[in-house]
């Protein structure tokens, strides 16, 4: 059985830097968001994410080839822990819920990263670019019903 070194004939840096990278970029738009609207996850979060699922799908590749159920299992086991890491981001605060869009928005980050780290660069573009426009044109829409909401509050309070 041939050593995992001699299978690897060449250090090769550069795609990995390179695929590393654009799965950082694709999840610092998402940062970004979450930062500005003072999320429990930021712009140091999403990025992180995005290059440790990129990182690890990217790791396994040598031991993998040819497995496409072991390449599964690796998915599934990082999208699993993404499902965990977004549950912290969840809070529940006198009678209402905060944080699901950023556990969600963490889970998608995550799918970005593995999506990069499988060579799917459509589709991580795709999932980046929904992930952003949904937190951003969204909250808007988000806000003013809330706005109702608490009006609504307020008036059943007074009666």
């Amino acid at each position: 059985m041939q050593s995992l070194l001699e299978a690897n004939d060449s250090f090769r840096i550069l795609p990995h830097l390179i695929a590393l990278a654009i799965a950082y970029l694709l999840a610092l738009p998402i940062g970004w968001n979450r930062e500005k609207n003072e999320r429990s996850a930021g712009l140091r979060t999403f990025p992180l994410v995005a290059i440790a699922t990129c990182g690890i799908v990217q790791a396994t590749e040598t031991i993998l080839q040819g497995h496409p159920e072991g390449t599964a299992r690796i998915i599934e086991g990082l999208m699993t822990g993404m499902g965990f890491i977004g549950g912290g981001a969840i809070l529940k605060e006198r009678g209402s819920v905060r944080g699901t869009a950023t556990a969600a928005s963490l889970w998608a980050t995550g799918a970005t990263g593995a999506a990069v780290g499988l060579g799917a660069y459509d589709v991580a573009v795709m999932i980046s670019l929904f992930t952003f426009l949904t937190l951003w044109l969204l909250t808007p829409l988000k806000e003013e019903g809330n706005g109702d909401i608490a009006e609504d509050r307020k008036s059943k309070d007074r009666n």
